[in-house]
This record gives structure tokens, C-alpha cells and sequence, in this order.
């Protein structure tokens, strides 16, 4: 076993497991059963000096080798996989590798202060970028040695996190896949990440905390109001970021929530129209994106009932832990203390420390294009951790820094998803294969104009739906059943 660059090996093992069920560790968990028999072979590596372990797992199928080599990435402050993803690799043929970087499960972030309480610069840099690589390069030998033979063709697959890290092979390390599939990415990390705190800040800042029930009023209003952008009412908004309807609609609404009649206030109002709207500064200069109609706003503008009965923010713990963390470098750090004029200093301190670290945003993709790769997205139009016009926002800068959209479109190709959540299509909400289309484009050169999806609509039903290539949009094409794909086209966007 040949180190990567920059590291030394520590330690080898090689196991046969024998398949069957296989649940995922940790927090995500995921079963998956009829998994063949396998060889795990895991290698740790460390970087002189640095003091981190960084274990490389590699999942080998014992017969059925499809002769492709998949490696996996992480979620939130996880590198890589629970053990799910991997053996839904090897269930489908594939040799399975996956990194932890040297840290621990998505929330665990022990490791970000060291002693002296200062960032631990080193496994931040694993989690950015350099272990993905080095996965990438000691999978690929354990491929060569336990077969005899290369793989012929090598992919990356992951969303959030690991969709960042997607990115950040096409960017920085161009020759290591063949093909990259990376989906809801938080490639703007150094900004969003600050930004998803912006719904705590505005009901801190404001002092009204909406219920969950108005928040979701507030939602079903909007789907309900933009739903026949596309030319019918199918519960689904296609192209959120169209959709400007304005929350002031509802003041005087009554909602029952718990068998009480509550009425939505202006303030309640106002409120959401900020958290729509998206981070601004003090001078109402526009920072990020904000929740994009549609999303569950639940998830970002959470909130909790203390013990004395009143109500206070409860933030999503991932945006939470890094302002604490990378930026006060402090644990204890109060989030619902922010003002706004603090917001805009974190977040531009954010950008300023961590943008070059991982902020993963670098639109020159020339070298990954050069290098024959094929870079494949899709982002749900409901996400409501990852705001979906941060990936639309770097497309148009990869345009910009190629040329045209036409020489984009020949490796790059972004599919936004109406009404999905969160990495949705992995099956939490909805389904699409974007790894048959990859592999189709890579192997075959098959350029996916649309990608299969079937989405669940606000009724909770399942539609079928071809997702289309940004910057194209889906109409109704007047006539057929709207739960059918058939019944709509892929058209330019008209401009509103």
C-alpha cells in the first residue's frame, strides 16, 4: 500500500463480512438487506505531524464485481458514510469506499477546538477536502490489488456534505472521478451556513416566535397561491423562486393548532417575509438566500417552550455549532443573543476565515472538464436547510467563467426538484436515480436532458415527473393527467 502524498499509513486490515441486513451507525442509521458477501479492507492513514487517524474503508464485493468503483461522502459534520450507502453500493455490484476523515458522526464536534481551545485547522481540512481525496487515491489501490485489475470507470456520490465534497474533487482534485454525482451541496459553506441561522435571528430580534402551525400556514398558503405557475394545480410549486407571494395575505387568518384558535399578527407576518426574503445587513444590502418558499419553515425557525412557559428559538444545531465553534470559539455561546448588525459581522467573518478552506465555490471547473469528468446535481426546490438558489447562483457562475451555458451543459448539468426536501429523491421525499443517469453520460455519453423523478406533492400523493435541466422549467402542457410526466414539457423560463 503506497501512502498518498503527505501521509504515511498506520494500519491495514482486511475482514470478510458476509452480507445479509446491514444497519448504518450513528445518528442516520438506514437499513439495508440482501447485501452479498464482501471483504472490508480499512487503512488508516495520518499526516505526520498533524496527530489525526483517518480511516479509509473500502467494501469489496467477493463475486459480482460490476468493475466501477464508487466512493461516498458524508452529512452535516460527518466525512462519510454510516455503512448504509456503502452496502447499497455493493448490493448493486459496486467496490464501496468511504473516509471518516479522522472525525465522528454528523453532530460530533469534539474535535473542532483543540486543547487550547483553537480550531484544529488540521481536521478541518480533512473534512474540506484533502482525506476525499486520499480515499479516492488508496480505494482505488485496493481495487488494483484485491483484483488484479483497475476499475474502469470511478464515481463519487453524495448529498450535503457530501455533495460539498463532490465539488470539491471537481475543483481541486479534477483527475479522480470519472463522474461526480453531488446533490443538495453546501458548497457555499462558509456563507450559508451563518445565513440558516438568519430565522432565529429575525424571531430573536423581533421577539415573535410563530407556531408551528402559522409557520405551516404561512407555507400552505404560498404552495396554494404559486401551485398554477407552471399551468395547473398539482401541488407542486415548480420554480419557487418565482413564487412572491406575500405573507401580509394572511394577517387576521385564524389557524387551530392544539384545539386552540390562534390569529396571525402582522408581526407573525413580518417575520416570515424576513425569513423568505433572506440575510440582509443592517442597510438592507442582501447577504444569502433565504428559506425558499415552500420549505418547512419548522426546520430552520424552530422554536421551544421553556420550563417558566415561555417561548424561546431552538436553532437547527448544525448552523448553531459552527457560528459557536469555528467563529466565537466558544461552546457556550449564547445564538439567541445575535443582533442583527452581529449576523452580518459573523457572517462576513465567516467567509473571510473559511471561504478559501471550504467554501467550495470556485467556479473555474476548466480542469474537470478538460480531464473528461462529468459533474451531475440535483437540489430539491423545498429544501429547507440548504437553500436551493446557492447551487442555481454557482451554475450561472461556472456559465460565466466558461463562456456560455452550451459549453457548461457539456459536463455540468443541475436539476432542480419542485416541492422536494432536503435530499430528498434518496428516498425521504421522492426518488430519482441520478447514478443510472451519470453512469449513462459517462459510459455512454448519453447527455441527460431531464432526469425520471417521482416527486409527493402537498396532498401527499406521488407524481411522476421528468426533472428538468436548469435553466429549463416544467409546464403543464394543457391537457393529460398531471400525475403523469407526459403531461408536461421542458421550456425556458419566462422572466417575471
Amino acid at each position: 500500500m503506497k501512502a498518498p502524498a503527505g501521509t504515511e499509513v498506520e494500519s491495514v486490515t482486511a475482514v470478510r463480512r458476509p452480507g445479509g441486513t446491514i444497519t448504518g451507525t450513528g445518528i442516520l442509521q438506514g437499513t439495508v438487506a440482501g447485501v452479498p458477501a464482501f471483504c472490508e479492507v480499512t487503512v488508516t492513514l495520518t499526516h505526520p505531524g498533524d496527530n489525526d487517524h483517518a480511516k479509509v474503508q473500502t467494501w469489496l464485493p467477493v463475486s459480482g464485481w460490476n468493475g466501477r468503483f464508487q466512493a461516498l461522502g458524508g452529512a452535516a459534520y460527518g466525512a462519510g458514510d454510516n455503512g448504509a450507502g456503502l452496502a447499497t453500493a455493493v448490493k448493486s455490484g459496486y467496490v464501496a469506499t468511504t473516509t471518516d476523515a479522522g472525525l465522528g458522526d454528523v453532530l460530533d464536534t469534539s474535535w473542532a477546538l483543540d486543547s487550547k481551545g483553537q480550531i484544529n485547522t488540521a481536521l478541518l481540512e480533512n473534512l474540506a477536502s484533502r482525506s476525499q481525496h486520499e480515499a479516492a487515491v488508496v480505494g482505488k489501490q485496493v481495487v488494483a490489488s484485491a483484483y488484479a485489475k483497475r476499475a474502469s470507470y470511478s464515481y463519487f456520490t453524495g448529498c450535503s456534505t457530501g455533495g460539498r465534497q463532490g465539488y470539491a474533487e471537481a475543483q481541486r482534485y479534477p483527475g479522480d472521478f470519472d463522474g461526480i454525482l453531488a446533490d443538495a451541496p453546501a458548497i457555499n459553506w462558509a456563507k450559508y451556513e451563518v445565513a440558516t441561522l438568519w430565522p432565529q435571528v429575525v424571531m430573536n430580534n423581533e421577539k415573535t416566535y410563530p407556531t408551528g402551525c402559522e409557520l405551516d400556514a404561512f407555507t400552505d398558503a404560498a404552495v396554494k397561491a404559486c401551485d398554477s405557475l407552471d399551468g395547473v394545480k398539482d401541488g407542486l410549486v415548480n420554480d419557487a423562486s418565482r413564487c412572491d407571494f406575500d405573507p401580509r395575505r394572511l394577517i387576521g387568518t385564524k389557524v387551530v393548532c392544539d384545539g386552540k384558535e390562534l390569529t396571525i399578527t402582522a408581526a407573525d407576518a413580518a417575520v416570515v417575509r424576513k425569513i423568505w426574503d433572506g440575510p440582509r445587513t443592517a442597510s438592507g444590502k442582501k447577504l444569502w438566500s433565504g428559506v425558499p418558499v415552500g420549505a418547512d419553515l419548522k426546520g430552520l425557525a424552530g422554536t421551544e417552550v421553556a420550563p417558566d412557559g415561555t417561548v424561546k428559538g431552538k436553532p437547527f444545531q448544525v448552523p448553531a455549532l459552527w457560528v459557536q465553534l469555528w467563529l466565537k470559539k466558544d461552546p457556550s455561546f449564547d445564538i439567541s443573543t445575535i443582533t442583527y448588525s452581529q449576523f452580518t459581522q459573523l457572517f462576513k467573518q465567516s467567509e473571510a476565515e473559511y471561504g478559501k478552506v471550504i467554501g467550495t465555490d470556485d467556479p473555474d471547473l476548466s480542469a474537470f472538464r478538460k480531464s473528461g469528468g462529468k459533474l451531475l446535481t440535483w437540489h430539491g426546490q423545498a429544501d429547507k436547510f440548504i437553500p436551493t438558489q446557492g447551487t442555481v447562483e454557482y451554475r450561472e457562475r461556472v456559465e460565466r467563467e466558461l463562456g456560455s451555458s452550451k459549453k457548461v451543459d457539456d459536463f455540468y448539468r443541475v436539476f432542480l426538484a419542485p416541492g422536494t426536501n432536503h435530499c430528498g429523491l434518496n428516498g425521504t421525499d421522492g426518488s430519482a436515480d441520478g447514478l443510472a443517469a451519470l453512469t449513462a453520460w459517462v459510459e455512454h455519453g448519453k447527455a441527460p436532458k431531464t432526469l425520471p423523478a417521482t416527486l409527493i406533492n402537498v396532498d401527499g400523493q406521488q407524481v411522476d415527473r421528468n426533472l428538468c435541466s436548469y435553466p429549463q422549467v416544467s409546464r403543464y402542457k394543457g391537457y393529460g393527467d398531471p400525475a403523469l410526466a407526459s403531461s408536461f414539457r421542458c421550456v425556458s423560463p419566462t422572466r417575471h
